[in-house]
């Protein structure tokens, strides 16, 4: 222990170390001001036992760390947890902008980055020739889906205080900035330090659905519109020189998608009303995004007439316009005379507006009537030779609009399937209640958002827990109850989640086929059709291994099916942020495809935490969108695909040994009687919905969980990194490994396969951010010894064989950054472990306690998950 966290300290680099030290000396400064001396005095104390702990180098136990925590009154030990989760997010605000600052350093253009879009255009018309290069650009899509499932800890008013640090830490380390700047800067960075820790870290009123919506929203104004036109300028770039001075080479190939407003699994608060409102919503800030972007570029493109005439088709449209709104056009030419170029885009701007505002005079019918004036005004700059205006700013705008639209995100719903039975079974029997007629209600508002936005707005309707062809022919029989012949157009997506529905999708969609709807669909859009696979409650239902083995069979099998049926099939993989739920680097996750599964197309959910920590800088965002599109273009090469089907095929019996192994392990403790209550008592399982994380309620029905189907996928992996256990990630796969008794054929696999590679790299991590001293005191909360005894045999043995299989001394000893970032949290995330445990055993064990004790204990519960959350870096 020792030695690991004093390399890492050697290793932190001297920028990140100087920005670490700063906010941490402010943040110490805002400490004593605000609780004098004796606080600062007292999280200095506990800083330094837990890193003593750690390091092995003092003679101070956890058991006297116990006791000093214990010793503490309770609001002091809430000032303790709020002063410590303040330091993770100052930590990991550090660490962004390390990673920000690397990535430019790194950007030199002498030569090709890793994982960029110009790596993959490379190796792709390396691979296949430029034909076949552009053939896959052309038909190229990544269709990442924002979704609000409750796994962000942060509450929205927190998340800004942090930006505004990050702001003012720029201005501080600005290359060049003087004396007097940096100063200014330090005393703004002690102003929004003081204000962060004046922000209450807790949500006090439940979110509503809408208040997600508007949360995602503040991603798009700040990241997601500026990145998409970065993106395909690099493509295009990487495509072919003079990027910008001619006709673009790529198209646009990202397609957002929301479930923010459409979910209702699970979530009575999402309504049709909400639907509604949340797509109105997303159409008012893209119509902005565009409005203004069209004023910009407008107000910027002063060519003259002299030296760039207008063609005879823009002069005819500028005539007509004039005829049409002669006030508004007149004033136009006014304040831009001889500039027709510059008349027009304002004019285009103004009619944006109007679009806004509803004015329906002036106002744009849909987003190819904008993309036709923009492209007039586009080719008459071109043929007056000003080609670099043609294809620069404007272009991006182009691209803006084919992404975006006016509805910015495709809304998608979702429903259980066993709902849509029950509305059926009601209608039939001609007594529909309330929630069947709310079914009813959300279909039509599915057809007024295609009335208003087309149907690009509004059209996939996600069927969980599919079973059978008959639960997606529900869908379209409640459309016609719904609204009869005028009955929207829907893609009804199937999700398989169990191991049995797994196992079952190709049946289940040989039998779409057959339904009339699902046909005329198919004839209607090329044959193309969409399956969603849960990586999360597969994983919650069968552990780690055994899930990441099933998925890729089915993603196999179902790749085969549609081959054989001339379906050109896109595979929604319903991904969570965490290890558990099917989480991990997103590149590496693509690679791992089973081969013929991706074809230039991925789509994936993006959830909580995830979407912040990928779209929260527009340096990330683009670098994490350059590479999944790298992964998506490489995995759909030939020589990829082969490489994968022969590791797939060599290795398949060892992964069958390995998931059967591993699920056995896993079910034998999951499905235990006593289990699901002990875990409720090991975890802070029940408290996490009072973090008010989301407007879905954590899990299903009411009362203690009484087996794992009672909970949902996120609070069960929350809980259980809050305990430092971390088991969803890895639990079984020790097992699974020892089940195989040749060492050198596991690192074979592990070299060779990219599946296999990847969930033995991502249990690693998830080992990595286990602790089994503190572990063990939340394990023993329970009662049951042979439980904890189970699961702490299992980490052991899973740890040894993990390191075995992959040749590491240690965990993430390939992976330095990562490394050095968990060792640097640990202690802190230790201090606020003995904290949560503290007001956790006292929940637990005390009857006695007053209202007021147990209402300042679950405070201090509840902030120490959300600083473990912060320090940790994830939730679910």
């Amino acid at each position: 222990m020792a030695v690991g966290r004093q390399s890492a300290v050697a290793e932190m680099p001297d920028e990140l170390r100087a920005d670490v030290r700063l906010l941490g000396e402010l943040l110490g400064q805002v400490l004593a001001e605000s609780g004098g001396p004796d606080l600062l005095d007292d999280v200095e104390r506990l800083r330094k036992a837990v890193i003593a702990a750690r390091r092995g180098d003092s003679p101070e136990s956890l058991d006297d760390i116990t006791a000093m925590v214990a010793a503490w009154p309770l609001d002091r030990a809430v000032q303790i947890a709020r002063a410590f989760t303040c330091y993770f997010h100052l930590a990991n605000l550090a660490e962004e902008h390390y990673r920000i600052r690397i990535l430019r350093q790194r950007d030199t253009g002498e030569a090709v980055q890793p994982e960029s879009l110009a790596q993959a255009v490379r190796e792709v018309r390396h691979d296949l020739g430029p034909e076949r290069l552009q053939e896959l650009v052309d038909n190229l899509v990544y269709h990442p889906v924002l979704t609000a499932h409750p796994t962000e800890a942060r509450r929205r008013a927190v998340v800004t205080a942090i930006q505004r640090i990050g702001a003012q830490l720029d201005a501080y380390n600005a290359p060049g900035a003087g004396a007097s700047e940096r100063r200014e800067a330090r005393r703004r960075l002690l102003e929004e330090i003081d204000l962060l820790w004046r922000t209450a870290q807790l949500r006090s009123t439940p979110l509503d659905p809408l208040d997600e919506v508007r949360t995602a929203m503040s991603m798009f104004d700040e990241t997601l519109f500026r990145v998409v036109p970065l993106i395909y300028r690099s493509l295009d770039d990487a495509l072919a020189d003079g990027t910008g001075a001619r006709a673009p080479l790529a198209r646009p190939f990202i397609r957002y998608g929301s479930w923010i407003g459409g979910d209702r699994d699970g979530n009575p608060n999402v309504t049709a009303k909400k639907t509604r409102e949340a797509l109105l919503i997303q159409a008012e800030h893209v119509l902005i995004a565009l409005e203004n972007a069209a004023t910009r570029i407008g107000r910027g493109l002063t060519a003259s007439a002299g030296y760039t005439p207008p063609s005879a088709e823009l002069r005819a449209a500028l005539a007509q316009a004039e005829a049409d709104h002669p006030d508004m056009v007149s004033e136009l030419a006014t304040r831009s005379p001889r500039e027709p170029h510059r008349q027009w885009l304002l004019f285009i701007a103004s009619r944006i507006a109007a679009t806004r505002r509803r004015d329906l005079d002036l106002a744009y019918r849909s987003p190819e009537a904008l993309l036709a004036d923009l492209r007039l005004c586009q080719s008459s700059l071109a043929a007056a030779g000003a080609v670099r205006q043609a294809y620069g700013e404007l272009q991006h705008l182009i691209w803006q609009v084919e992404t975006f639209g006016f509805h910015l995100a495709e809304l998608e719903v979702r429903q259980h399937s066993q709902v849509h039975a029950a509305a059926l079974a009601e209608i039939r029997r001609g007594t529909p209640s309330e929630r069947t007629e709310e079914v009813l209600a959300t279909i039509r508002t599915i057809g007024w958002i295609q009335e208003r936005f087309g149907v690009a707005a509004c059209s996939r309707y996600v069927v969980s827990f599919t079973t059978s062809a008959e639960d997606v022919a529900a869908v379209y029989e409640l459309a016609e109850h719904a609204l009869g012949e005028r009955a929207p157009v829907l893609d009804v997506v199937p999700l398989f989640e169990s191991g049995r529905d797994l196992d079952n999708a190709p049946h289940v969609l040989t039998g779409m086929l057959e339904l009339p709807a699902v046909r005329r669909r198919l004839e209607a859009n090329g044959r193309r059709l969409e399956v969603m696979l849960g990586y999360s409650d597969s994983a919650k239902e069968v552990g780690p291994a055994a899930a990441t083995l099933k998925l890729h069979d089915a993603q196999a099998e179902l790749a085969e099916w549609a081959v054989a049926n001339d379906v050109r099939l896109t595979l929604f993989h319903g991904r969570g942020g965490a290890l558990g739920r099917g989480g991990g680097p997103a590149n590496r996750a693509v690679l791992a495809q089973a081969p013929g599964s991706v074809a230039g197309r991925f789509k994936v959910t993006e959830q909580g935490e995830v979407i912040f920590a990928r779209y929260g800088h527009l340096a990330i965002a683009r670098r994490h969108i350059e590479q999944v599109t790298n992964a998506v273009m490489l995995a759909s090469t030939p020589s990829v695909e082969d490489r994968a089907r022969k590791a797939a095929g060599r290795f398949r019996a060892l992964a069958d040994r390995v998931a059967y192994a591993s699920e056995r392990a896993y079910r034998a403790l999951t499905e235990a009687p006593g289990f699901p209550e002990w875990f409720a008592l090991v975890s802070p399982l029940e408290e996490i919905g009072s973090l008010r994380l989301g407007s879905r309620p954590p899990r299903r029905g009411l009362g203690a969980p009484r087996s794992l189907d009672d909970l949902r996928a996120i609070p069960w992996v929350f809980a259980w990194a809050q305990t430092r256990v971390n088991l969803p990630g890895w639990y079984g796969l020790g097992s699974g490994l020892a089940a195989v008794d040749e060492l050198e054929e596991l690192r074979a696999a592990y070299a060779e396969w990219p599946l296999f590679n990847s969930m033995l790299d991502n249990a690693e991590m998830s080992l990595a951010k286990t602790d089994r001293a503190i572990a063990e005191r939340y394990l023993a909360l329970g009662g049951r010894e042979d439980f904890a005894a189970q699961v702490l045999a299992e980490y052991d043995l899973t740890r040894r064989l993990v390191l075995e299989v992959t040749g590491h001394t240690r965990l993430l000893e390939n992976r330095r950054v990562l490394s050095r970032a968990v060792q640097l949290r640990d202690p802190y995330v230790d201090a606020l472990s003995h904290l949560q445990l503290r007001a956790l055993s006292t929940l637990r064990a005390d009857a006695e306690l007053t209202d007021h004790e147990r209402d300042r204990l679950s405070t201090l519960l509840l902030l120490s998950v959300n600083g473990v959350a912060a320090g940790l870096q994830n939730t679910g």
